[in-house]
């Protein structure tokens, strides 16, 4: 039998009066086909990739400009001091200490409701504020695992005629992203996780989506669990890409 003539008939009759199955059915076909709900699970689906990416990018620029940044001032030759890179590094520290230590969602409500508050574009403004947050918890995995390197490496750049900035980009940082590769695919599937969170500031992706079609149909069940496993794929997706790099990475060391 055609779904929509299933619904059509059990449609007729009392929901109280259904067994569990037909129940089921109903508001499984309630929270998808009717009046094609599917389609805004799936906006709101490109609308969370399309903040992950956009967030991704802010967070891994500001993470590499802090994590440099404060590696530059602890990596100092004793006895040296650069004002502006002290200056520089006391900016970062703040940052750090300020993202890391107040929730992602009081973060996401200052930049929408405050900093933003005459910005009708939701999305955007929640991307910035993930990004914001990202950038912090990346910049830490980063100057982690350059501080974890030999420093031998740096002064063999520098003899070698090499850049501060050379030595880091041909040297060090490749180096260290195979070790900080896993904590940076952590980073990132949070990053995609914590997109539910820009719902709070009125920005339309899954869960906004969820929420909405909750309100009609008055059964919240279905929307979230329908959200809960697109979510999940996204994730397992991700994973699976990370796992596809490391495994090219540590290959490359065997040649």
């Amino acid at each position: 039998m055609n779904v929509d003539l299933l619904y059509e008939t059990l449609s007729q009759i009392p929901l109280e009066d259904l067994n569990f199955w037909q129940s089921l059915f109903t508001k499984f076909y309630r929270a998808w086909f009717l009046e094609d709900r599917w389609l805004k699970y799936f906006e709101g689906l490109l609308t969370t990739i399309e903040v992950t990416v956009i967030a991704l990018i802010i967070g891994v620029v500001l993470g590499v400009l802090v994590a440099m940044a404060r590696v530059a001032h602890d990596q100092r030759r004793p006895g040296t001091h650069n004002p502006v890179l002290s200056a520089i590094n006391f900016v970062c520290k703040i940052y750090v200490t300020v993202i890391r230590g107040t929730p992602m969602m009081v973060q996401l409500m200052i930049m929408g409701f405050v900093i933003f508050a005459s910005s009708r574009n939701f999305t955007l403004v929640g991307a910035l504020g993930l990004g914001i947050n990202s950038g912090a918890y990346v910049s830490e995995i980063i100057r982690g695992g350059l501080m974890s390197l030999d420093p031998g490496q740096s002064e063999a750049g520098r003899s070698l005629g090499l850049s501060y900035i050379q030595t880091m980009r041909f040297i060090v940082i490749p180096q260290a992203f195979k070790a900080i590769l896993p904590s940076l695919g952590n980073e990132f599937i949070v990053l995609l996780k914590d997109t539910s969170l820009i719902s709070v500031i009125a920005g339309k992706e899954i869960v906004y989506a969820a929420r909405s079609i909750g309100a009609k149909t008055y059964e919240y069940m279905f929307p979230y669990v329908i959200t809960a496993i697109m979510y999940l794929i996204l994730v397992m997706i991700f994973s699976w890409l990370q796992s596809i790099l490391e495994r090219r990475l540590r290959e490359s060391d065997r040649r």
